[in-house]
């Protein structure tokens, strides 16, 4: 009998257990498409009515036109904020998916032992486990990829003034590979405190706390997941769209000091007395060209499913100690 066939009935049983939180999740993430997609056509809309006006974007033409463009920039920055609010939201759901697993699906199983009744129908603990594992996973990781193509679509086809840069953490979190990788992360990591702890409040409280730090180190520690690119001299032109990771001065001997050595000094003399005192010579530009967006991502991605995969191994671990 394959693994396929024999996950099939305690997929079936979680599948009805939570299918009230199915439904409404796959109802959110429905709402949320349609709004994506409503959004985007306004704002669309909005830009073709203001193209047609023949009005400068900053003002300048007369009373009229003046009002039109200012009209058309509260628009559109409003529209920039309902974006900003679908990615606040998108960054929310591995926390929520991580206490979900955590909670109703692992830990209250075990605190109301009911656990038992499908381990005396021939379920095995290890199929037990798979079977409430994939289920969400599968569902969940396709789900929010699909809310992540949508929301980068809708930014892709409106013209929105102001963009957000790629490097943003709400906006890099949520495109390409980085968000479906949370989310599994999570639900391994839910898995697995609701295993250790097997209490509800408990555990999805030790998940929540546990994805989030997760989430808030890669936020903090992003730029040192590939190799910088780096410019020196006094100009320091790069090219448009980079992340300034880091800045500062360099000496004759090649050492580095940080951007705010003579930051304290007040008067341009006493500033360049400073400077000279630390025998600075030019100055460097560490950061990332927005070429670097996908081998980030993918690193990235990579650490969080081998944490994931981690994360999996112990759970599976601990059920074999804990039950045999």
């Amino acid at each position: 009998m394959s693994t396929l066939t024999t996950l099939r009935g305690p997929a079936r049983v979680v599948v009805r257990q939570h299918r009230w939180t199915l439904w409404i999740a796959g109802g959110l993430a429905l709402a949320t498409v349609i709004g994506l997609i409503a959004v985007a056509l306004r704002a669309s809309h909005v830009a073709e009515v203001f193209a047609v006006s023949n009005c400068p974007a900053d003002g300048g033409a007369g009373r009229t036109c003046d009002q039109t463009a200012r009209t058309y920039a509260d628009s559109m920055n409003t529209y920039r904020r309902v974006f900003d609010y679908y990615t606040l939201f998108l960054m929310a759901l591995p926390t929520l998916f991580s206490a979900w697993a955590a909670g109703p699906v692992i830990a209250r199983e075990l605190e109301s032992g009911t656990f038992r009744m499908s381990w005396t129908q021939s379920v095995s603990p290890a199929r037990w486990l798979a079977a409430r594992l994939s289920v969400p996973a599968v569902l969940l990781v396709a789900g929010t990829a699909a809310l992540a193509v949508c929301l980068h679509g809708a930014r892709t086809l409106t013209d929105l003034p102001y963009r957000p840069e790629w490097y943003n953490a709400h906006v890099f979190t949520t495109t390409g590979t980085v968000l479906a990788a949370h989310v599994l992360f999570a639900l391994c990591a839910g898995v697995l405190a609701g295993l250790l702890i097997r209490r509800v409040l408990p555990a999805l409280t030790v998940s929540v706390l546990a994805t989030g730090v997760v989430m808030a180190a890669f936020t903090y520690a992003r730029g040192l997941l590939w190799p910088r690119s780096t410019v020196t001299g006094r100009s320091r032109d790069v090219e448009s769209n980079i992340w300034w990771v880091e800045t500062g001065h360099i000496t004759g001997a090649g050492e580095r000091l940080p951007q705010d050595v003579c930051a304290s000094v007040t008067s341009t003399r006493d500033y360049a007395r400073c400077m000279a005192d630390h025998d600075v010579t030019s100055h460097y530009l560490d950061y990332h060209p927005a070429s670097h967006f996908w081998p980030i991502q993918l690193v990235e991605t990579g650490i969080l499913l081998a944490l994931a995969a981690l994360a999996l191994g112990l759970a599976f671990r601990v059920l074999r100690r804990l039950h045999g």
